[in-house]
């Protein structure tokens, strides 16, 4: 155990601050309160918002550092783990270290420390990757039960991370002199799903024709003119990342076929309560006994492309097999708002995802 423990990088003032603060209540907000906060970014509004990130993003922060030492299995111990406690700590550490927030000066230079905690957290999923492959070659074959509670962790670990990262760019985003028309911060109120899928789709499919020298077309349906108030980054990286799994099925499956490939279909429903975006492919499905493990995050055979990771997720690694996260992780971004992800397939036929995505705002953050 060359790993250190928290009480030998720490001091024993700072884990009993974190271990008071964990037991705290979280409070959630939701896109609807959000968006109508920010919808006027007074002097008074971002004092309001940094005072009560100045409190909630300590408890956030000190749960994740807590959970990050008692994990099963030794995974605590990685050193890619540690590294990772590290930076949750420090950013509790500054949280807790700056003094109470009671004008725009402090509210600025409060804001400024909130973004360099983002910046620090921005590896935290692929370096995370590393930790459970560490853990992954010490485990024997047989032994991979602990999957669920690991799988739970992560969940729950992710979920947490959107949060925090969704309430600092939102703040962060307020202070925008000039921003887009129809923008309050990270959230879009006239999003129109079909020209953030059209974007999302390209991007997938410039890399799978980098990959492969080909890529199948993607063919859209839904009505242009429709918009909701959401946050494109996330549709974006959820709608890349279904079409890049569908654009790579169908490309694998067609690849020395005489068969022309069969054409990636994208339709954006828009209900009452839910918008669906149905991603469907033929590119010949799952198993049914493999489906519960695509939303699993020890499942990738992909290599990790920790080095070449940047702040959204969005392009990870822009390999066409990343690290086997982008599902449970999209998943996570979908429920984040009241939405889901569900994949339903044919074998010997083809992959049919559905993403709902709710179109009322209402729903609190789920916060584990």
């Amino acid at each position: 155990m060359a790993a250190k423990k928290l009480s030998e990088t720490f001091s024993k003032s700072l884990i009993d601050e974190v271990h008071k603060w964990g037991l705290m209540k979280q409070n959630g907000v939701s896109l609807r309160y959000m968006m109508e906060f920010g919808s006027k970014p007074t002097e008074k509004n971002l004092l309001i918002s940094s005072q009560f990130l100045h409190k909630e993003l300590p408890i956030r922060i000190a749960r994740r550092a807590i959970e990050l030492e008692s994990l099963p299995y030794g995974l605590s111990s990685k050193p890619a783990v540690l590294q990772v406690r590290d930076w949750y700590v420090d950013s509790f550490r500054d949280l807790r270290a700056f003094p109470e927030i009671k004008d725009t000066n402090d509210e600025l230079a409060f804001t400024q420390m909130i973004k360099m905690i983002k910046v620090r957290h921005n590896n935290v999923v692929p370096t995370m990757a590393l930790g459970v492959q560490q853990l992954k070659k010490d485990l024997s074959p047989k032994i991979m039960q602990p999957v669920d509670e690991i799988h739970q962790f992560l969940d729950r670990f992710y979920m947490s991370r959107i949060g925090i990262r969704m309430l600092i760019g939102q703040h962060v985003a307020l202070h925008d002199p000039n921003p887009a028309p129809d923008c309050v911060g990270y959230i879009h109120t006239k999003m129109s799903p079909m020209e953030v899928a059209r974007n999302a789709s390209e991007d997938a499919r410039c890399i799978c024709m980098r990959e492969y020298g080909s890529a199948p077309n993607i063919n859209i349906y839904g009505d242009p003119n429709f918009t909701f108030p959401y946050v494109p980054t996330h549709l974006h990286l959820m709608v890349f990342e279904l079409v890049k799994n569908s654009l790579r099925a169908v490309q694998e499956r067609f690849m020395d076929s005489d068969k022309i490939a069969p054409p990636v279909r994208i339709i954006v429903a828009d209900g009452l309560e839910d918008v669906t975006i149905k991603i469907s492919d033929e590119g010949g499905g799952i198993p049914r006994s493999g489906l519960p493990k695509i939303f699993t995050y020890l499942y990738s055979t992909a290599k990790n492309p920790l080095d070449e990771y940047s702040d959204m997720g969005s392009s990870d690694g822009v390999t066409m097999a990343g690290y086997g996260y982008g599902l449970p992780i999209s998943r996570l971004y979908a429920r984040y708002f009241g939405g889901d992800l569900q994949i339903i397939s044919m074998e010997g036929y083809g992959t049919d995802a559905y993403l709902h995505l709710s179109r009322l705002g209402d729903s609190q953050e789920p916060l584990p």
